[in-house]
């Protein structure tokens, strides 16, 4: 499965438009996470290289951050069992990106 729909590029590159121009504080549009490990990502932009995302970044270390991300690199990650790094079909942003930044490094991790 591709970690990215035409929709939810579509979607990343109108959010990273906003944030740009507008200074606008948008909600992310897809969550990832690893089936066999504690690390979840929030993306909520996608440059205009179809590759560097940009979002929360929680790797299950404690310490939950904002940065960039390589689509091509998370594709890329093969885990035991023949596993990959999987897009939860199910999610859906509640809240911006600040807030749920804001809520992980309070906690520790990402919460939803």
């Amino acid at each position: 499965m591709k970690l990215l729909r035409k929709s939810d590029i579509a979607a990343l590159r109108k959010n990273a438009f906003r944030a740009i121009s507008l200074g606008a504080n948008v909600r992310p549009v897809v969550k990832f996470f690893n089936p066999c490990g504690a690390a979840t990502w929030l993306f909520s932009e996608l440059a205009e290289d179809g590759d560097t995302l940009f979002g929360l970044c929680d790797l299950g270390m404690g310490c939950p951050e904002l940065g960039y991300a390589s689509l091509s690199e998370l594709s890329g990650i093969r885990l035991r069992f023949g596993l990959k790094i999987e897009r939860d079909m199910h999610w859906k942003a509640a809240r911006s990106l600040a807030e749920y930044a804001e809520e992980a490094r309070s906690v520790g991790r990402i919460l939803s």
